[in-house]
């Protein structure tokens, strides 16, 4: 293994053989965390009981307003990049909502200015912190966390980042690792005997430098090849961003065929579905997979080292499924965040693992979503409607139209538009026909 823990904490399974583990991924939000997500993560920390809580990137929203002054797009541009377009807007809103305040406060209080000062970046950081931290450090459960493509755009350094997340007890990123996001956990087994289980944390990238998304780095993809071999027993890897090898866990169909979804980048002359057989029950392809176009050499290095049994990410909001590839589980966890793109606000979740003692590999699985947990959520117009989809392209616009209940309602809209026009049209034949005579024409007069 590589580095020690941030804390001193010691996992093991539970003496029942079971070792639970949450995984929370993209809450991806600003200083003042969404309160839904809070009471998200709370009800799913209850009902979950977790011995370990994994945090797989994307925590904080590296572009939101707040981060305006130190926001950078990509690694190496200078603090106060221009915000993406939308953002701007935000951000435009959001500086008019300021001056409102500060006047209404000047003329409750009759102050010459607005007393409040900005807060540096570091504050507004710890406050995001807090906010989805809180349900986990208050029960006192130890967490791990790994970076994805939007924390390091709030202008904070990765490696100031993991100072900050070891200030909150019960955090275990070491002191030493690798790299920011990237280190190994054990489980050991019950009795403290042996390590029964590992669990490798990789930050897998965030931008490449040609466009599209990062991958893990070629030390990460090394490393994880020989840890394994330090540990010594079955291991599962948790990321942000998945490998390119998830494509070969789909099934190319044509562009008509129901619920197919159009690929990403190299993959975007395609369209494609789950592959059911090898997918485990209520597994959904919900948009497509945003992997780099790089192929780092991670699962080539996974499956040559042997031990490691799946792999889990997050990063595209929508998705949650489990497929089985060439000895392999590759899975997706949904956003748990509400201030970001996702699905049906029902359906914004966090993952519970169980694993077991004596045959990691055989763990069970379920999404602890809003729905279940908490109930009805406040519909948000048409967001509601689409599933909150982001309608980032021509090929968002596709999926869309792929889906049954949109097909069904735009067949209802037409039938409705045309049985309108019949209307109009035979009422339009049945008017009385009139035409004018004209002067001096035979049958006028004078």
């Amino acid at each position: 293994m590589t580095g020690s823990a941030g804390c001193d904490v010691r996992l093991r399974f539970r003496p029942d053989g079971t070792f639970r583990v949450l995984q929370l991924a993209d809450v991806q939000d600003g200083p003042d965390v969404s309160r839904r997500a809070i009471m998200l993560i709370e009800a799913a920390v209850k009902r979950a009981d977790p011995d370990l809580v994994v945090l797989t990137g994307d925590q904080i929203r590296g572009y939101d307003p707040a981060f305006e002054r130190t926001y950078v797009n990509r690694r190496g541009d200078a603090p106060g990049a221009p915000l993406p377009p939308g953002v701007r807007t935000e951000a435009k809103m959001a500086r008019v909502g300021k001056c409102v305040r500060g006047l209404l406060h000047r003329h409750n209080t009759g102050a010459a200015s607005d007393p409040v000062e900005e807060e540096d970046t570091e504050t507004k950081v710890m406050r995001c912190l807090s906010g989805f931290l809180g349900p986990i450090v208050s029960r006192g459960i130890p967490f791990a966390v790994t970076y994805g493509n939007h924390d390091f755009q709030c202008g904070v350094p990765l490696e100031r980042q993991d100072e900050l997340y070891r200030a909150f007890d019960g955090c275990l990123n070491p002191v030493d690792s690798l790299e920011p996001g990237t280190f190994g956990l054990t489980i050991d087994a019950h009795d403290g005997r042996q390590t029964a289980m590992g669990v490798m944390m990789v930050n897998s990238g965030d931008f490449a430098a040609d466009g599209g998304y990062g991958s893990p780095s070629d030390d990460a993809v090394a490393w994880l090849g020989d840890v394994v071999k330090d540990v010594g027993a079955p291991s599962v890897v948790f990321q942000h961003i998945p490998p390119p090898e998830i494509y070969d866990c789909l099934v190319p169909v044509g562009r008509f065929t129901t619920n197919a979804i159009r690929g990403y980048r190299a993959h975007s002359g395609t369209c494609y579905v789950l592959d059911q057989e090898h997918s485990k029950p209520g597994s959904a392809l919900r948009e497509h997979p945003c992997c780099s176009e790089h192929n780092s050499g991670e699962v080539r290095a996974m499956k040559n080292a042997g031990g490691y049994f799946a792999l889990f990410c997050g990063h595209d909001h929508t998705n949650s499924f489990i497929t089985h590839h060439d000895g392999l589980d590759m899975g997706y966890t949904p956003t748990c965040g509400f201030t970001s793109y996702g699905p049906r606000g029902k359906d914004h979740a966090l993952r519970v693992f169980e694993f077991h003692e004596s045959d990691p590999a055989s763990y069970t699985t379920e999404l602890l979503d809003y729905g279940d947990l908490l109930g009805w959520v406040p519909p948000r117009a048409l967001q509601h409607t689409f599933g909150d989809r982001a309608l980032c392209d021509a090929g968002c616009i596709g999926d869309m139209l792929r889906k049954p209940s949109v097909r069904a309602a735009l067949g209802v809209m037409g039938a409705v538009g045309a049985a309108a026009f019949g209307v109009v049209w035979h009422r339009l034949q049945d008017r009385p026909q009139s035409f004018p005579i004209s002067e001096g024409a035979p049958g006028g007069g004078h």
